[in-house]
């Protein structure tokens, strides 16, 4: 949306105006009755949609607090996303899982940041989407258009990318409701005792490293929730599938690391340690990943082999002890 300084009048110039009339005998809050009416819309846009004037109740700017009652006339503007002029369309190779005209799911290679920060808004998953999708500027955040939901930079595997707004507030309904599932592959060091367990811990900012995330006191951050299943031992190395509730920045890795078995090749959470192959970062792959079609509901489950570095990873540890567990 325009910043302020620039920002367009009610009804000026390109976009969409809605003329609503709200219909129930008990009052309710604007943005709350707005939400329930605009589902493609996120919560978070319809608040700048208020915020920044283009909402009015029988003539008058509304306030996201305003009270609506029976007969109100309630009038949306919808002026069209503000161009992504900083970010530049890069064509990259994508390994496409899935696509159709909704969404399109990727198996994301190492290496590679999902979407654009400051100083870093090149040869990101972005960049090559804008190639691969022209139209995906005007949906969503500014710097991460169509993401519904991000692996960190060295974290291979599924990915799914919204490509209408209606898909993407739909399927991060889904993330948030835990509708979608994400399952993973990761190699820690160690074994743990058990042959499976969750991990419940609020995670936030590393109180010392604040480049690091850690479990921490649930005042202090989000909360966390991690399942594992121990699949297979190799003497000093295990092969754990993780299925997630929750899905917070490093939140596998900083469970693992907490648990005190972390991730092989995690340079962040794990100390560095001589390995059989070299990786390009943590041994930690986003296996599988079940949605319902945004549009059709269909349940969708895709998944995505292991890299080649995962594999050869595989194969020079299992000679060594291996022990798989039924």
């Amino acid at each position: 949306m325009a910043k302020a300084e620039s920002r367009l009048e009610f009804g000026q110039g390109e976009g969409e105006l809605l003329a609503l009339s709200y219909p129930k005998p008990l009052p309710m809050r604007l943005d709350r009755w707005l939400v329930s009416q605009r589902p493609e819309q996120s919560r978070a846009r319809i608040q700048k949609f208020i915020d920044a004037g283009y909402v009015r109740v029988n003539g008058v700017t509304g306030q996201a607090k305003t009270p609506l009652r029976l007969g109100d006339c309630v009038e949306l503007w919808m002026p069209p996303p503000e161009p992504l002029e900083y970010l530049k369309p890069e064509a990259m190779p994508l390994d496409v899982l899935f696509e159709d005209a909704h969404l399109i799911v990727l198996n994301k290679p190492a290496g590679i940041t999902v979407h654009p920060a400051p100083g870093n808004k090149s040869g990101t998953l972005v960049n090559g989407l804008l190639h691969h999708c022209p139209d995906l500027p005007g949906i969503g955040g500014e710097m991460r258009p169509g993401i519904v939901h991000r692996l960190d930079k060295d974290t291979t595997g599924c990915i799914v990318i919204a490509k209408s707004q209606e898909a993407l507030v739909k399927l991060q309904i889904q993330i948030q409701q835990r509708i979608a599932s994400r399952e993973y592959l990761g190699v820690v060091h160690g074994a743990p005792n058990a042959a499976e367990g969750t991990v419940v811990g609020a995670i936030g900012r590393h109180p010392v490293d604040r480049k690091k995330y850690a479990v921490v006191a649930d005042e202090q951050g989000r909360y966390a929730c991690t399942h594992w299943q121990l699949l297979e031992r190799f003497g000093d190395y295990s092969l754990l599938r993780f299925k997630l509730d929750t899905g917070r920045t490093h939140q596998i890795r900083v469970h693992c690391a907490h648990m005190g078995h972390p991730m092989v090749g995690d340079a962040t959470y794990s100390r560095c340690r001589k390995l059989p192959v070299d990786l390009a970062g943590q041994a930690l792959h986003a296996v599988e990943l079940g949605l319902n079609h945004p549009v059709t509901g269909e349940r969708m489950v895709l998944k995505a082999p292991l890299p080649e570095s995962f594999e050869n990873l595989l194969k020079a540890l299992r000679p060594k002890l291996h022990h798989r567990v039924e």
